[in-house]
């Protein structure tokens, strides 16, 4: 978290930065285990930004279903 922190922190407010997750911010202090570290982090990403979230099926599962189709 502390890496991603420094990245963050450097660009913030100076460069472009996007970020993809499956993982709901929500769900970022679990996964980093520092809470204010994490709250930090995410006040730099979500200040300025755009959040898209996709729904819906996924590709990946799709390819592996025709794949798997035409092996059998």
């Amino acid at each position: 978290s502390n890496l991603l922190f420094q990245l963050i922190n450097m660009r913030y407010e100076r460069k472009s930065t996007i970020v993809t997750t499956n993982i709901p911010l929500s769900q970022w202090s679990e996964i980093f285990g520092n809470k204010k570290l994490t709250n930090a982090l995410l006040d730099r990403l979500v200040h300025h930004s755009k959040l898209i979230q996709i729904t819906g099926p996924s590709y990946r599962m799709k390819s592996y279903s025709e794949n798997k189709e035409v092996k059998s």
